[in-house]
C-alpha cells in the first residue's frame, strides 16, 4: 500500500473507510402494496455525512437502540448533528459524530392505498319496517393511509423488514364486518332507499373505522359501498311489486298477466286456438270480478259483536237485530262483547234496551 508522505498510515486507512461508508439512503418503491420498508445496511452502519433522500409520499424513521430517534419528512438531508437532534442526545458522541453509528432506517409509505376490497362473508341481519327481518350482503372497497408512522412501527410493524398491505388487510376486513351491521341497522333507512344512502353510510363507516384504528396510526380515508343485495326471495317480491307499479292497478296488472299468458300460449309449440280462447275467457272473468262495484258499507251500530249464553252454550256473534231473534233470550240472559269486563245480564246493559222494548217482563210469582 502506497502512503502519501504528508499523511500517516492511519490517515490513509481512515480515509478509505470513510469512502466505503459514504451512503445515499433512499427508497424507490417498485411495488404498489408496501407500507413500510427497512433500508438494508451491512451491520446497520451509517456514516455521518451520508445523504438521505425522502421522496414525496414517504417518511423516513430512524430507530436506534430499539427506540424511534428521528423522523424525516420529504426532502434531501446530509446526516449530521444538526439534522439528528434526538439521535445526538441518545448517542452523545465524544468525537463530533465523525465515526459511523448503527441505526435502522424505515421508510414509511404515507400515500393512500386505494386497491383494498371488502365483502360480507355472512349475511347481515337487519330489521326493515316494510319487509321485516331481512338478510343483506354487501361489498365494496376502501382506502387507507398512514397518519402516524411512529405508532405504526410500534403497534403493527415491529422489526418486519417489509410490511405489506396484505399483512393488515385481514384485520381491516374484520373491523369492517364488525361495524357494517351496526351501521346498516342504525341508519334508519328503508330497504328500498339503501341504494340512495350508500354514500352517506360509507362516509359514516369511514369515520367509525378511523377512530377504531387511531391507536395504530392508520386512517380510513375513503369507504365505498358498491352494492347491497338481498336474498333471491326478497328480490322476487320486489320484482312483483315493480310489475304491479308499472301496470298501475290490480285490474291492469291482471290484464297484463292475461296478455302475457296468451302470448306464451301462442308461442308454445302445440298450442291450440282453444287454449287461447280459454285464456281470454279467464281474463275477462277476472276483470269483470275486479270491476264489479263494491256494496255499501254496513250501517253504523249493526256490527256483529254480541255473544250470548243460552242453555249453557255460547252463541254469536250477533248484531242487535240478530240478538233479538235468538231463541230463549231474556233480560236475565248473559251477554258479552269486546270491552266488557265480564258476562252481564242483558237487562242490565243499556245498549240492549231496544231488543226488549216489545218484550213484556216475566210474570210475578203466582200464589
Amino acid at each position: 500500500m502506497l502512503i502519501n508522505p504528508r499523511e500517516g498510515p492511519a490517515m490513509g486507512l481512515w480515509d478509505k473507510m470513510r469512502g466505503e461508508l459514504v451512503d445515499i439512503i433512499e427508497w424507490l418503491d417498485d411495488s404498489r402494496d408496501t407500507i413500510v420498508w427497512r433500508f438494508p445496511r451491512y451491520q446497520n452502519e451509517i456514516k455521518m455525512g451520508a445523504k438521505l433522500v425522502v421522496r414525496e409520499s414517504q417518511v423516513a424513521v430512524f430507530v436506534t437502540e430499539g427506540r424511534v430517534a428521528d423522523v424525516f419528512t420529504p426532502g434531501t438531508y446530509t446526516l449530521e448533528t444538526r439534522n439528528l437532534p434526538i439521535l445526538s442526545t441518545i448517542k452523545g458522541w465524544a468525537h463530533g459524530f465523525n465515526s459511523p453509528w448503527k441505526s435502522e432506517v424505515y421508510f414509511v409509505n404515507v400515500r393512500q392505498f386505494t386497491d383494498l376490497k371488502w365483502g360480507t362473508q355472512n349475511p347481515v341481519i337487519v330489521r326493515d319496517a316494510e319487509f321485516g327481518v331481512v338478510r343483506l350482503r354487501a361489498f365494496g372497497g376502501f382506502a387507507v393511509r398512514v397518519v402516524n408512522s411512529e405508532l405504526l412501527l410500534k403497534e403493527l410493524v415491529g422489526t418486519d423488514p417489509q410490511f405489506r398491505t396484505e399483512e393488515v388487510l385481514g384485520f381491516l376486513r374484520q373491523l369492517v364486518a364488525g361495524h357494517l351491521g351496526s351501521a346498516l341497522a342504525t341508519a334508519g333507512v328503508p330497504l328500498l332507499d339503501l341504494a340512495a344512502q350508500q354514500l352517506s353510510i360509507g362516509n359514516r363507516l369511514a369515520g367509525v373505522l378511523t377512530a377504531e384504528l387511531s391507536g395504530y396510526g392508520i386512517e380510513v380515508s375513503k369507504f365505498i359501498i358498491e352494492n347491497i343485495s338481498v336474498p333471491p326471495e326478497v328480490e322476487a317480491a320486489l320484482d312483483r311489486r315493480t310489475s304491479m307499479g308499472v301496470a298501475g292497478n290490480l285490474d291492469q296488472y291482471t290484464k297484463f298477466q292475461a296478455a302475457e299468458s296468451m302470448r306464451d300460449a301462442a308461442n308454445t309449440p302445440g298450442g291450440s286456438a282453444s287454449d287461447l280462447a280459454l285464456g281470454m275467457v279467464a281474463a275477462q272473468q277476472v276483470s269483470a270480478a275486479l270491476n264489479k262495484p263494491a256494496g255499501p258499507p254496513p250501517l253504523p251500530g249493526t256490527a256483529a259483536e254480541w255473544f250470548v249464553g243460552v242453555g249453557g252454550q255460547q252463541q254469536g256473534p250477533f248484531d242487535l237485530a240478530g240478538l233479538g231473534r235468538v231463541d230463549g233470550i231474556t233480560r236475565e240472559t248473559l251477554v258479552w262483547k269486546a270491552g266488557m269486563a265480564a258476562w252481564t245480564p242483558a237487562g242490565q246493559v243499556p245498549e240492549l234496551a231496544p231488543v226488549f222494548a216489545n218484550v213484556p217482563p216475566p210474570l210475578p210469582p203466582q200464589a
